[in-house]
């Protein structure tokens, strides 16, 4: 390659992407008297603000945290004590080092930590390890509660589901849940095998927020719009519909090509197909199915 079109390849990919960094806007939404879902690039942004504390769950990519902290800005003085990462996709994590800077403490289950901590591969592509100033300092195994600006917080962890390390936050006193990226609201979930995900745990992921619900728990998705119990409950029938549907393809004999090119399966729910598409949906569910 020349020189002088290779100039003109950087110049244009850097262009790219500070236009979409200068497109991106951080706009909010009030759930409750404490409680805001913050949307930008990636996953959804909760946050909890009272007197004791501002507790954040995730904070997107790391070029996007000024504009995130001018949006908090607007709602609260009080820097950021308390981040959860609901799982370790760049998505939601991307931001941590710059938040540790901001005197955030970074909290995720002990999975999240150890993906970060490794290079990692993602959607075909390796991820380098985050530097150590990304990384969660306090983490947990199975379920963790936290006390803060009058409500209890529940921490937990949801086995093999989006991902091996995915924690859904519970606030019972403001009856939210932000489940992170174990439910995409009205599309089919990113089931990411590489990463330990399984279509089993994203069952129980939602089995788990379902029982937790009532027809007034406000729920945010990792990526979607603020859903409810109901919602969540038709996201679920449609993927034990399609988990069975492929397990009897596979009880079959089938092979995944032949799962892959089979519409049939997947055609009553072609409206949850979006950057997961029926094929693709198809593929991850066989692959769970048939990994040992």
């Amino acid at each position: 390659m020349k020189i002088s079109t290779f100039i003109l390849l950087l110049f244009t990919v850097t262009f790219s992407i500070n236009s979409q960094n200068k497109e991106v806007k951080i706009t909010t939404e009030k759930l409750t008297d404490n409680i805001y879902i913050l949307k930008g690039q990636g996953g959804n942004i909760g946050l909890f603000v009272g007197e004791d504390a501002v507790f954040m769950i995730d904070d997107q990519f790391a070029p996007l945290t000024p504009k995130i902290l001018n949006a908090i800005k607007k709602i609260t003085t009080k820097p950021v004590k308390y981040l959860v990462n609901s799982h370790w996709h760049g998505d939601h994590t991307g931001g941590n080092e710059n938040m540790q800077k901001e005197g955030a403490i970074i909290v995720a289950h002990d999975n999240v930590r150890k993906r970060m901590n490794t290079d990692s591969e993602v959607r075909g592509r390796v991820k380098k390890a985050s530097p150590k100033e990304a990384l969660p300092v306090i983490t947990f195994s199975k379920d963790l509660m936290l006390h803060i600006n009058n409500d209890d917080i529940l921490v937990s962890h949801v086995h093999n589901a989006h991902t091996d390390g995915d924690a859904i936050i519970y606030f019972t006193a403001n009856n939210v849940v932000h489940m992170g990226d174990t439910y995409f609201q009205g599309k089919f979930p990113y089931i990411d095998l590489n990463s330990g995900g399984n279509v089993n745990g994203v069952i129980a992921a939602a089995e788990k927020v379902i029982l937790l619900a009532d027809n007034n728990t406000k729920i945010i998705p990792g990526h979607g719009n603020l859903s409810n119990r109901e919602e969540l409950i038709s996201y679920k029938n449609m993927l034990v519909d399609l988990r069975e549907k492929i397990q009897l393809e596979i009880d079959n004999g089938k092979t995944l090509e032949e799962v892959k090119a089979n519409n049939e399966i997947t055609k009553n729910y072609n409206s949850f197909s979006g950057w997961i598409n029926e094929e693709k949906i198809r593929v991850a569910i066989y692959s769970s199915l048939v990994k040992k």
